[in-house]
């Protein structure tokens, strides 16, 4: 009877495990913002630059996501909302950027590139194994997981340009993953503001 008495409810646990995981996650895109930042302009790399970018946006999401957990689903659709939103202004701004970069023949250096690529690729496949068994929750939680999946997937893109870079002495293995990384973007700002939207019409009604 005394463990009847003091059993949490799942959707509780649920909630804990997903906030302690969420200070983990926060607190490596954080430190990953402030070293690729660091590096991304020296190495002249778009694809660095907006991985970045993406870092900080990660950070500030999940910051945003610890202060709404476990409130009414209103809320926290709405802070997706907000989030899919961002991602796809996120998307709009590499598109620009490459642009730029394509038009001054910009070469980055292909040895930052890769180093900074696979320290990114370690620290966003970790956060995606922290994250995977909450891919199926609400918009928010979905978002998250789509978050980290996605910069996983850019930084495998971003080594595979770094070496494009080296032995064709080019920029355009790196304009070409820019342009990825913002189509991933692009998609997932769809996604998120298409479940977001339905989880808002659904708590109106």
């Amino acid at each position: 009877m005394a463990c009847c008495d003091h059993h949490i409810p799942e959707e509780e646990l649920k909630v804990k495990s997903f906030r302690n995981i969420l200070w983990i996650v926060f607190v490596i895109n954080l430190i990953m913002f402030v070293v690729e930042f660091s590096t991304a302009f020296f190495a002249n790399s778009v694809s660095l630059q907006a991985d970045a970018l993406d870092f900080l946006a990660d950070s500030m999401t999940y910051g945003v996501t610890l202060m709404v957990l476990g409130s009414s689903l209103r809320m926290r659709a709405t802070v997706a909302m907000l989030k899919g939103i961002s991602m796809g202004v996120l998307g709009l701004w590499i598109f620009a950027r490459t642009y730029a970069n394509a038009s001054e023949a910009v070469v980055p250096l292909a040895q930052v590139m890769g180093t900074v690529g696979l320290i990114a690729l370690i620290a966003n496949v970790v956060s995606a194994v922290l994250l995977y068994k909450f891919r199926g929750g609400d918009s928010n939680m979905r978002s998250i997981w789509l978050c980290s999946r996605n910069d996983a997937i850019g930084n495998i893109a971003i080594m595979i340009a770094a070496s494009g870079v080296f032995a064709m002495n080019s920029g355009w293995p790196d304009f070409i993953v820019a342009i990825l990384m913002a189509t991933l973007s692009t998609v997932a700002s769809y996604q998120i503001i298409k479940l977001a939207r339905y989880e808002l019409k659904m708590v109106n009604q």
